[in-house]
């Protein structure tokens, strides 16, 4: 082996190391964030202000309760500390996609899959704003790409939010298909939805993802209104600030004529998040992301 070669395969191994490396922290920040209290974040954040992996977590903690403007303003911190950490950026995205402001996430987004395109939580984040925008497909093709990296290289809760988003974009296409896209689409739901809830049975996403399939799903296809009602009312215990789960469930009650509890918890649901999509699909009367039927309009 010559020189020029010998250098070049150096260089080679040199930078998987590297990226090995990068995707081992990011990976272990996320894991320890997702064991973390706000409280035990902060501590963190106190014994050492200037550590940018204290402040991702810190920020990734934010997230985890649904404190989004907080979390920005800590991705923020930790991108002045690391300029070169750009799982800061995906945080800084996530932060501002929560917030509704995708147009505003997408080009983060965007130049974060640049620097590391298999980077999972910036594709579970861009497959969720496809998603909203109907575009099931692309949400599909974004959240294999972080299921096809396999459990080992994907922090637990990306990779069980890249099942359930999976499950939920196919089972729109199913919706929105002919017969036999409803064949094929629609099988892909409840195995994947499965497999997460194995993995993460707590999970709010696949509570959710479940309580929703057996809500929409036909009675031929598994579908039980009493089942739904169940994992929905499970994932507003695990998340209590699960606005998706409360209109989910006011829909529910809604095909069972109980209007009290109907407006109960859409009330609840507004009050948490009022801009949310499900909120303003249901209320508008199209329901893009069905209603079984649709709502009133108020």
């Amino acid at each position: 082996m010559n020189f020029t070669k010998l250098l070049f395969a150096v260089l080679m191994v040199s930078l998987f190391f590297v990226a090995s490396g990068f995707a081992a922290e990011w990976k272990d920040l996320h894991e320890k964030a997702d064991s973390l209290t706000l409280n035990q974040a902060q501590v963190l954040v106190k014994a050492s202000p200037e550590s940018a992996d204290n402040l991702y977590v810190l920020g990734l903690v934010y997230l985890n309760l649904h404190q989004d403007l907080q979390a920005q303003d800590v991705f923020k911190k930790a991108l002045d500390a690391n300029k070169q950490m750009y799982w800061a950026k995906w945080g800084l995205a996530e932060s501002l996609r929560r917030q509704h402001r995708s147009d505003m996430a997408e080009p983060i987004l965007n130049e974060v899959l640049t620097i590391n395109a298999q980077f999972p939580p910036a594709c579970v984040s861009l497959a969720y704003i496809k998603y909203m925008r109907m575009d099931f497909d692309g949400s599909v093709k974004l959240a294999l790409k972080v299921i096809d990296q396999g459990r080992e290289r994907v922090d637990l809760s990306n990779y069980v939010r890249g099942l359930a988003l999976y499950a939920g974009a196919k089972g729109m296409i199913a919706h929105y298909g002919g017969v036999l896209s409803k064949a094929i689409n629609g099988l892909a739901v409840k195995p994947n939805l499965d497999k997460a809830e194995k993995l993460q049975p707590d999970s709010p996403a696949v509570l959710f993802g479940l309580g929703s399939y057996y809500f929409l799903a036909p009675v031929i296809a598994g579908g039980d209104k009493n089942k739904a009602e169940v994992y929905l009312k499970r994932a507003i215990e695990a998340d209590p600030l699960f606005t998706d789960a409360y209109v989910r469930l006011a829909q529910l009650y809604n095909i069972r004529k109980d209007r009290n509890k109907y407006d109960l918890y859409m009330s609840k649901a507004v009050d948490i998040d009022p801009s949310n999509e499900l909120i303003l699909d249901a209320r508008s009367g199209k329901c893009k992301f069905i209603c079984m039927g649709g709502e009133e309009r108020r």
